[in-house]
Protein backbone atom coordinates (compact mmCIF):
# COMPACT_ATOMS: atom_id res chain seq x y z
CA UNK A 1 0.00 0.00 0.00
CA UNK A 2 1.56 3.19 -0.92
CA UNK A 3 1.30 6.08 1.66
CA UNK A 4 -1.74 9.02 0.74
CA UNK A 5 0.60 11.79 -0.55
CA UNK A 6 -1.07 15.61 1.40
CA UNK A 7 -1.01 18.20 -0.80
CA UNK A 8 0.02 21.33 1.29
CA UNK A 9 -0.40 23.28 -2.42
CA UNK A 10 -4.41 22.39 -2.43
CA UNK A 11 -4.78 23.01 1.17
CA UNK A 12 -3.10 26.04 1.66
CA UNK A 13 -5.00 27.37 -1.57
CA UNK A 14 -8.50 26.03 0.17
CA UNK A 15 -7.22 28.28 3.13
CA UNK A 16 -5.97 31.34 1.83
CA UNK A 17 -9.73 31.24 0.30
CA UNK A 18 -11.46 30.88 3.53
CA UNK A 19 -9.05 34.14 4.29
CA UNK A 20 -10.21 36.03 1.74
CA UNK A 21 -13.74 35.40 2.92
CA UNK A 22 -13.53 36.32 5.92
CA UNK A 23 -11.30 39.58 4.76
CA UNK A 24 -14.08 40.57 2.77
CA UNK A 25 -16.70 39.68 5.02
CA UNK A 26 -15.27 41.85 7.95
CA UNK A 27 -14.03 44.76 5.58
CA UNK A 28 -18.17 45.26 4.73
CA UNK A 29 -19.42 44.66 8.00
CA UNK A 30 -16.76 47.07 10.10
CA UNK A 31 -14.81 48.86 7.31
CA UNK A 32 -11.40 47.48 8.72
CA UNK A 33 -9.02 45.77 6.08
CA UNK A 34 -6.29 43.57 7.95
CA UNK A 35 -2.83 45.15 6.79
CA UNK A 36 0.73 43.04 6.95
CA UNK A 37 4.11 44.99 7.36
CA UNK A 38 7.12 43.17 6.24
CA UNK A 39 10.42 43.92 7.13
CA UNK A 40 13.40 42.99 4.94
CA UNK A 41 16.90 43.66 5.86
CA UNK A 42 19.45 43.27 2.79
CA UNK A 43 19.50 41.52 -0.08
CA UNK A 44 19.30 37.80 0.70
CA UNK A 45 17.75 35.63 -2.22
CA UNK A 46 15.81 33.20 -0.63
CA UNK A 47 14.74 35.98 1.34
CA UNK A 48 13.74 38.34 -1.55
CA UNK A 49 11.57 35.14 -2.86
CA UNK A 50 10.09 34.56 0.41
CA UNK A 51 8.89 38.13 1.20
CA UNK A 52 7.58 38.86 -3.51
CA UNK A 53 5.71 35.62 -2.55
CA UNK A 54 4.05 36.99 0.60
CA UNK A 55 3.76 40.36 -0.60
CA UNK A 56 1.15 38.64 -3.81
CA UNK A 57 -0.61 36.67 -1.24
CA UNK A 58 -1.64 38.89 1.12
CA UNK A 59 -2.79 41.42 -1.63
CA UNK A 60 -4.84 38.46 -3.31
CA UNK A 61 -6.15 37.51 0.06
CA UNK A 62 -7.84 41.55 0.23
CA UNK A 63 -5.70 42.76 2.89
CA UNK A 64 -2.90 45.34 2.46
CA UNK A 65 0.40 44.92 1.98
CA UNK A 66 3.63 46.97 3.35
CA UNK A 67 6.85 46.56 2.70
CA UNK A 68 10.26 48.15 3.89
CA UNK A 69 13.51 47.23 2.83
CA UNK A 70 16.50 48.48 4.75
CA UNK A 71 20.27 47.80 3.92
CA UNK A 72 22.30 45.14 5.08
CA UNK A 73 24.45 47.71 7.31
CA UNK A 74 21.28 49.40 8.69
CA UNK A 75 21.71 50.54 12.78
CA UNK A 76 19.65 48.21 15.18
CA UNK A 77 18.41 51.79 16.42
CA UNK A 78 17.20 52.47 12.60
CA UNK A 79 15.44 49.25 12.72
CA UNK A 80 13.66 49.70 15.99
CA UNK A 81 12.28 52.88 15.07
CA UNK A 82 11.03 51.36 12.34
CA UNK A 83 8.91 48.96 14.73
CA UNK A 84 8.05 51.54 17.09
CA UNK A 85 6.19 53.28 14.19
CA UNK A 86 4.86 50.27 12.30
CA UNK A 87 3.22 49.54 16.56
CA UNK A 88 1.38 53.01 16.10
CA UNK A 89 0.36 52.84 12.39
CA UNK A 90 -3.32 51.77 13.01
CA UNK A 91 -3.12 50.40 9.27
CA UNK A 92 -0.87 47.53 10.59
CA UNK A 93 -2.12 44.37 11.85
CA UNK A 94 0.89 41.86 11.31
CA UNK A 95 4.31 43.06 11.72
CA UNK A 96 7.16 40.31 10.84
CA UNK A 97 10.58 40.69 10.45
CA UNK A 98 12.08 37.96 8.05
CA UNK A 99 14.50 36.14 9.51
CA UNK A 100 17.51 35.68 9.75
CA UNK A 101 19.01 38.68 10.30
CA UNK A 102 22.48 39.93 9.93
CA UNK A 103 25.42 39.26 12.03
CA UNK A 104 25.10 43.26 13.61
CA UNK A 105 21.98 42.92 14.92
CA UNK A 106 20.60 41.52 17.97
CA UNK A 107 17.60 39.06 16.84
CA UNK A 108 15.71 38.41 20.25
CA UNK A 109 16.24 42.49 20.54
CA UNK A 110 14.41 42.78 17.65
CA UNK A 111 11.89 40.53 18.50
CA UNK A 112 10.59 41.50 21.52
CA UNK A 113 9.87 45.47 20.31
CA UNK A 114 7.50 43.99 18.15
CA UNK A 115 3.80 44.26 19.65
CA UNK A 116 2.90 41.08 21.13
CA UNK A 117 -0.84 41.96 19.70
CA UNK A 118 0.81 42.46 15.96
CA UNK A 119 3.59 39.56 16.18
CA UNK A 120 2.28 37.66 13.26
CA UNK A 121 5.27 35.10 13.50
CA UNK A 122 4.05 34.32 16.75
CA UNK A 123 7.81 34.86 18.33
CA UNK A 124 7.42 37.51 21.08
CA UNK A 125 8.01 35.86 24.12
CA UNK A 126 4.74 36.77 25.52
CA UNK A 127 2.82 35.09 22.20
CA UNK A 128 5.16 31.84 23.37
CA UNK A 129 4.46 32.05 26.95
CA UNK A 130 0.62 32.24 26.66
CA UNK A 131 1.08 29.01 23.85
CA UNK A 132 3.02 27.27 26.63
CA UNK A 133 0.22 27.78 29.09
CA UNK A 134 -2.47 26.84 27.21
CA UNK A 135 -4.10 30.11 26.35
CA UNK A 136 -4.73 31.94 23.38
CA UNK A 137 -2.04 33.22 21.56
CA UNK A 138 -0.72 34.19 17.67
CA UNK A 139 0.87 31.02 16.88
CA UNK A 140 4.55 30.56 14.40
CA UNK A 141 2.59 30.11 11.25
CA UNK A 142 5.13 26.79 10.48
CA UNK A 143 3.51 24.51 13.47
CA UNK A 144 0.16 25.95 12.87
CA UNK A 145 0.46 24.62 9.40
CA UNK A 146 1.23 21.16 10.39
CA UNK A 147 -1.42 20.58 12.58
CA UNK A 148 -4.02 22.20 9.77
CA UNK A 149 -2.28 19.31 7.44
CA UNK A 150 -2.26 16.43 10.35
CA UNK A 151 -6.20 17.61 10.61
CA UNK A 152 -6.86 17.05 7.08
CA UNK A 153 -5.87 13.24 7.34
CA UNK A 154 -7.18 13.08 10.90
CA UNK A 155 -10.43 15.27 12.39
CA UNK A 156 -9.28 14.90 15.76
CA UNK A 157 -6.12 14.20 17.45
CA UNK A 158 -7.29 13.23 20.46
CA UNK A 159 -5.45 10.69 22.34
CA UNK A 160 -2.89 10.17 19.22
CA UNK A 161 0.72 9.21 19.77
CA UNK A 162 2.71 12.33 18.30
CA UNK A 163 6.61 12.68 18.15
CA UNK A 164 8.03 15.77 17.61
CA UNK A 165 11.88 15.69 16.25
CA UNK A 166 13.38 18.67 16.78
CA UNK A 167 13.10 21.40 19.53
CA UNK A 168 13.47 24.86 17.92
CA UNK A 169 11.70 27.96 19.02
CA UNK A 170 10.72 28.48 15.73
CA UNK A 171 8.62 25.09 14.86
CA UNK A 172 10.30 22.13 17.17
CA UNK A 173 8.38 23.96 21.02
CA UNK A 174 5.16 25.55 19.74
CA UNK A 175 4.22 22.52 17.56
CA UNK A 176 4.39 20.24 20.95
CA UNK A 177 2.03 22.98 22.14
CA UNK A 178 -0.10 23.15 19.99
CA UNK A 179 -0.03 19.04 20.03
CA UNK A 180 -0.97 19.55 23.49
CA UNK A 181 -4.12 22.10 22.39
CA UNK A 182 -5.18 18.87 20.54
CA UNK A 183 -5.08 16.41 23.35
CA UNK A 184 -2.23 14.08 21.69
CA UNK A 185 -0.13 12.43 23.56
CA UNK A 186 3.30 14.04 22.70
CA UNK A 187 6.92 13.00 22.75
CA UNK A 188 9.77 16.13 22.13
CA UNK A 189 12.81 14.02 20.69
CA UNK A 190 16.26 15.44 19.49
CA UNK A 191 19.47 15.36 18.22
CA UNK A 192 20.81 13.77 21.57
CA UNK A 193 17.87 11.43 22.31
CA UNK A 194 18.44 8.31 22.66
CA UNK A 195 16.48 4.99 20.44
CA UNK A 196 15.39 7.99 18.35
CA UNK A 197 14.11 5.03 15.83
CA UNK A 198 12.35 3.26 18.47
CA UNK A 199 10.65 6.25 19.95
CA UNK A 200 9.26 6.95 16.34
CA UNK A 201 8.29 3.67 15.37
CA UNK A 202 5.43 4.29 18.46
CA UNK A 203 4.20 7.54 17.44
CA UNK A 204 0.89 7.55 15.22
CA UNK A 205 2.31 11.23 14.17
CA UNK A 206 6.17 11.95 13.48
CA UNK A 207 6.76 15.37 12.52
CA UNK A 208 10.40 15.81 11.26
CA UNK A 209 12.16 19.38 11.73
CA UNK A 210 15.39 18.60 12.93
CA UNK A 211 17.39 20.01 9.26
CA UNK A 212 18.87 16.77 8.67
CA UNK A 213 18.60 15.71 4.91
CA UNK A 214 16.31 12.21 4.62
CA UNK A 215 17.10 11.73 8.59
CA UNK A 216 14.26 9.23 9.68
CA UNK A 217 14.00 5.97 7.61
CA UNK A 218 11.41 4.09 6.63
CA UNK A 219 11.86 1.38 8.78
CA UNK A 220 11.24 4.23 11.73
CA UNK A 221 7.86 4.83 11.01
CA UNK A 222 4.91 3.04 12.37
CA UNK A 223 2.78 1.30 9.52
CA UNK A 224 -0.14 3.54 8.64
CA UNK A 225 1.14 6.55 10.88
CA UNK A 226 1.35 10.17 9.49
CA UNK A 227 4.29 11.70 8.75
CA UNK A 228 4.96 15.36 8.34
CA UNK A 229 8.05 17.17 7.00
CA UNK A 230 8.99 20.42 7.70
CA UNK A 231 12.90 20.08 6.39
CA UNK A 232 13.78 21.67 3.82
CA UNK A 233 17.42 20.81 2.33
CA UNK A 234 19.26 21.41 -0.71
CA UNK A 235 21.04 18.29 -1.96
CA UNK A 236 23.72 17.63 -5.12
CA UNK A 237 21.39 16.20 -8.26
CA UNK A 238 23.16 13.84 -10.56
CA UNK A 239 23.01 16.79 -13.46
CA UNK A 240 25.32 19.14 -11.47
CA UNK A 241 22.28 21.10 -10.00
CA UNK A 242 20.71 20.79 -6.76
CA UNK A 243 16.80 19.06 -5.30
CA UNK A 244 15.02 19.78 -2.33
CA UNK A 245 14.60 16.78 0.60
CA UNK A 246 13.32 16.98 3.58
CA UNK A 247 13.96 15.41 6.98
CA UNK A 248 12.61 11.63 5.85
CA UNK A 249 13.47 9.45 3.15
CA UNK A 250 10.16 10.09 1.40
CA UNK A 251 10.69 7.49 -1.00
CA UNK A 252 11.13 4.87 2.13
CA UNK A 253 8.02 6.30 3.89
CA UNK A 254 5.79 5.66 1.14
CA UNK A 255 5.95 2.39 1.75
CA UNK A 256 5.27 2.69 5.20
CA UNK A 257 3.39 5.63 6.32
CA UNK A 258 -0.74 6.37 5.61
CA UNK A 259 -0.10 9.50 4.49
CA UNK A 260 3.20 11.33 4.25
CA UNK A 261 3.83 15.18 3.50
CA UNK A 262 5.85 15.75 0.27
CA UNK A 263 9.36 18.33 -0.01
CA UNK A 264 8.24 20.36 -1.81
CA UNK A 265 4.67 20.98 -1.91
CA UNK A 266 4.26 20.21 1.22
CA UNK A 267 4.89 22.55 5.30
CA UNK A 268 6.13 25.43 2.99
CA UNK A 269 3.13 25.75 0.97
CA UNK A 270 1.37 26.63 4.51
CA UNK A 271 3.57 29.01 6.15
CA UNK A 272 2.78 31.73 3.93
CA UNK A 273 -0.86 30.80 4.19
CA UNK A 274 -1.05 30.41 8.11
CA UNK A 275 0.83 34.21 7.85
CA UNK A 276 -2.36 35.33 6.39
CA UNK A 277 -4.63 33.77 9.10
CA UNK A 278 -2.68 35.05 12.21
CA UNK A 279 -2.86 38.52 10.28
CA UNK A 280 -6.43 38.39 10.06
CA UNK A 281 -6.70 37.10 13.56
CA UNK A 282 -4.49 39.69 15.02
CA UNK A 283 -6.60 42.13 12.97
CA UNK A 284 -10.11 40.86 14.66
CA UNK A 285 -8.69 40.72 18.04
CA UNK A 286 -7.51 44.58 17.63
CA UNK A 287 -10.67 46.17 16.82
CA UNK A 288 -12.60 43.59 19.32
CA UNK A 289 -14.33 41.37 16.64
CA UNK A 290 -14.57 37.87 17.59
CA UNK A 291 -12.07 35.52 16.21
CA UNK A 292 -12.57 34.83 12.41
CA UNK A 293 -13.79 31.31 11.31
CA UNK A 294 -10.50 30.18 9.56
Amino acid sequence: MTARIIDGKIIAAELRGRVAGEVARIKAAHQITPGLAVVLVGSDPASQVYVRSKHKQTQEAGMASFEHVLPEDVAQPDLLALIAQLNRDPAVHGILVQLPLPKSLHTETIINAIDPAKDVDGLHPNNAGRLAGGFAALSPCTPLGCIILTKSVHASLEGMNAIVIGRSNLVGRPLVQLLLNENATVTIAHSRSRDLAQLCARADLVYAAVGKPEMVRGDWIKPGATVIDVGINRMPAADGKTRLVGDVAYAEALNVAGAVTPVPGGVGQMTVACLLVNTLRAACAIHGLPKPAV
